[in-house]
């Protein structure tokens, strides 16, 4: 197998470098943008209320939607009225999308060092 030349592999990792850096760009939009986050899930919960006259200890559960977030390692739930809850999916899914953003600009903050690193590496003359 022939050895690529410098000056080919420099080449190479100058448009991998900027791919990548596009990719970044793409991925900052997300970061950027101006809608609102609310952390945590949206979800319907069934429940007992513990009156022991109550229907529920019949089976028939009372059931409201709530949210649900993490905050100093324990966990946190809120009730949210009907009417509010496509607004409140919809705010998490953003922060949801955020994080993943925010998680992969690591990721490729690794992959940008490397190439760096690659690029120094074949621009370097010997003394």
């Amino acid at each position: 197998m022939q050895e690529r030349k410098p000056d080919e592999k420099l080449s190479r990792l100058r448009v991998t470098l900027l791919a990548l850096l596009d990719h970044l760009r793409e991925i900052l939009n997300v970061a950027l943008a101006r809608t609102p986050l609310v952390k945590g899930n949206v979800y319907e919960i069934a429940r007992r209320c513990g009156n022991p006259n109550c229907r529920c200890t019949r089976g028939r559960l009372h059931r409201n939607m709530v949210l649900t977030w993490s905050e100093q390692g324990r966990s946190q739930m809120r009730s949210i009225p009907r009417a509010r809850v496509a607004e409140l999916r919809q705010k998490s899914a953003e922060y949801l999308r955020f994080r993943r953003a925010r998680a992969e600009v690591s990721v490729l903050h690794k992959k940008i060092l490397k190439v760096l690193d690659q690029i120094q590496e074949l621009r370097r003359e010997a003394p």
